[in-house]
């Protein structure tokens, strides 16, 4: 089996309900680093089977997608499509789909269950094994509880997702309006679950994007929600709206100021290195102690800022 690419950008993943060719054709062109054709919540239970082959058509089509990286969403085990969704879907166009997004996942015995499943569909249609990627949804308390055994449940894994809508319900959070804060509260009430989420995911090398936000013409309600979980650290955030797409790829890229300051840091540590023979601990950038730590988080901030597509300085 093949390690999935876990370093593809995922900084705003449209949802494209896999029952509209209307939604499809038009998520061709929008510059998102990812998406998501949808057989779960977007798709009506009277349309589910035949939507798995509108998503294959779309798939083998042709025309192509400007994002970089193209999922296809399940049912959930708790459904009785899973398997139907995994077979019509990858027997049909898995060589054009990068993974699998498993929703509702509450136990590793669901992931490793679609990972078997997955493997044998693959042999069968003479697919690279190992190749299609896993990305799971961690929407209610079960699946908090069990995050770290699912973070761990496959090689496929290249992410985790917070599935807020479900997740809200499950613990009987006031409003309806899903990814905002619920009123009444004074303090962020989805801190703990995103910091639980983040790290089950960076402790097995794992890549964690923030649901959705379902206002969709409150763009700048989506920005708030969006820099609250940048700021901890996630990669990306689900989008359900063109507008939403410019303000998520803004958030989660590095600022230019802090990209710039990264490569200061990097270029005078390894100043200071040469100079000392590699026997240098700290050093002062721009008014400010920097060590191996600091280096670290420049580090970061410049693979991020790659990613992304920014230059570095010469």
């Amino acid at each position: 089996m093949t390690a999935t690419n876990r370093a593809v950008p995922r900084r705003t993943i449209l949802a494209v309900p896999g029952s509209s060719d209307r939604f499809i054709d038009k998520a061709r062109t929008l510059a998102v680093d990812g998406l998501f054709l949808d057989l779960e919540d977007a798709v009506a239970p009277a349309v589910k089977v035949e939507s798995r082959q509108r998503i294959v058509s779309a798939l083998n089509s042709g025309a192509g997608f400007a994002a970089g990286l193209v999922t296809v969403r399940v049912n959930g085990w708790e459904s009785p499509w899973t398997y139907g969704d995994v077979i019509d879907v990858v027997c049909g166009a898995g060589a054009r789909v990068d993974a699998l997004v498993l929703p509702k996942a509450q136990s590793a015995a669901q992931v490793h269950a679609l990972d078997l499943l997955l493997t044998q569909v693959e042999h069968t249609a003479g697919l690279p094994v190992g190749r299609i990627g896993l990305e799971v949804q961690i929407e209610d308390a079960i699946g908090l509880l069990h995050v770290t055994e699912i973070a761990a449940a496959s090689p496929r894994l290249a992410s985790l997702v917070f599935g807020p809508g479900d997740f809200m319900a499950s613990l009987g959070m006031g409003g309806l309006n899903v990814g905002a804060q619920p009123t009444g509260y004074p303090a962020d009430a989805f801190h703990h679950v995103l910091m639980s989420i983040l790290v089950a995911a960076r402790a097995h090398g794992l890549q964690a994007i923030d649901g959705p936000f379902v206002a969709i013409r409150d763009v700048e309600g989506f920005r708030r929600s969006a820099e609250l979980s940048a700021a901890l650290g996630y990669d990306g955030k689900w989008v359900l709206h063109p507008g939403q797409v410019d303000a998520g790829n803004e958030v989660y890229s590095p600022k230019a100021s802090d990209f710039e300051r990264a490569q200061r840091i990097m270029a005078a540590y390894a100043h200071a290195a040469e100079l000392a023979h590699g026997a240098v601990g700290a050093i002062v950038v721009d008014d400010e102690m920097v060590d191996e730590a600091g280096v670290k988080l420049a580090a970061a901030i410049l693979a991020r800022g790659r990613a992304a597509g920014m230059e570095e300085t010469k």
